[in-house]
């Protein structure tokens, strides 16, 4: 026979499982309760009402409130990167833009915080060169100073051309590396649209939020709401010590690699 206060020990085991059970089940019922009384309108909301936008004909058309970076007339939105006062100095012809490497990289006279922009590039067919000299260039999404300073997403022909994985087309440069490799062979139009929003600092200077990339790359997605560390850097870990809040222009960048120049079209942007 077992002792009389093994089956008393039991017993209070079981009573203080089913108590402390009990609190969930109560309130499992009281949510279920109050889910039962809830009506399908107090879910429903109705303002504010999404702007009307009319998309464009066909997918890279840009929509009705875009504004036209460039649509193969002419340059009137940008300027040299270099020197602001002066006007962008590449090439168009037959309604392309071609990259002028000793006019230097070129960016939007308007400046963005938040934004959705569309661009379409292409690698000459007969491109030379390997690696990170291979038809580099470079869409800066905040164009934070001259030369080279900003946030950038890379530029380059990875066509079966090897380079360090952060660094290829489709990068954010030299810190993350895109999901996949959706490059098409030299000649042909590639596309990016790119989701950018700014970086945000508290009165102190310090980050508040930083700044973020979602980003498809010939319709496949390659950044997925990717955090960046700070502004590019070609050398060195990056940092938002000393960066500044604010709109910035967008560039593109003049690559000093012997390879040669890119072409670009059909440039729209859309503020957020």
């Amino acid at each position: 026979m077992k002792p009389a206060y093994l089956f008393l020990s039991a017993a209070l085991l079981v009573a203080g499982v089913a108590w402390a059970q009990k609190p969930d089940s109560i309130r499992a019922k009281r949510i279920q309760d109050s889910l039962n009384n809830l009506k399908a309108h107090e879910t429903e909301y109705y303002e504010p009402v999404p702007t009307v936008v009319t998309p464009g004909a066909n997918y890279a058309d840009p929509p009705s409130d875009a504004i036209i970076l460039f649509d193969g007339k002419n340059l009137d939105q940008w300027v040299s990167a270099n020197d602001t006062t002066k006007p962008a100095d590449w090439v168009i012809k037959k309604g392309l833009l071609t990259v002028n490497k000793k006019a230097g990289s070129i960016q939007t006279k308007q400046l963005f915080m938040d934004y959705q922009i569309h661009v379409e590039w292409r690698e000459p067919k007969d491109i030379e060169g390997s690696d990170q000299g291979r038809g580099n260039s470079g869409l800066f999404l905040a164009s934070t100073g001259k030369g080279d300073d900003g946030y950038e997403m890379q530029i380059l022909d990875n066509y079966n051309n090897k380079t360090y994985t952060n660094g290829q087309a489709g990068s954010i440069y030299k810190q993350n590396a895109p999901l996949v490799n959706p490059n098409r062979p030299p000649g042909e139009w590639q596309t990016y649209d790119v989701v950018w929003t700014a970086p945000r600092f508290n009165d102190d200077g310090s980050l508040k939020s930083p700044a973020r990339v979602t980003a498809f790359f010939n319709g496949l997605l390659v950044q997925n709401n990717f955090e960046l560390k700070g502004p590019t850097l070609y050398i060195g870990h990056p940092t938002y010590e000393n960066a500044v809040h604010g709109p910035y222009p967008i560039k593109i960048q003049a690559h000093g690699d012997k390879s040669k120049p890119i072409s670009f079209r059909n440039i729209w942007v859309r503020p957020l």
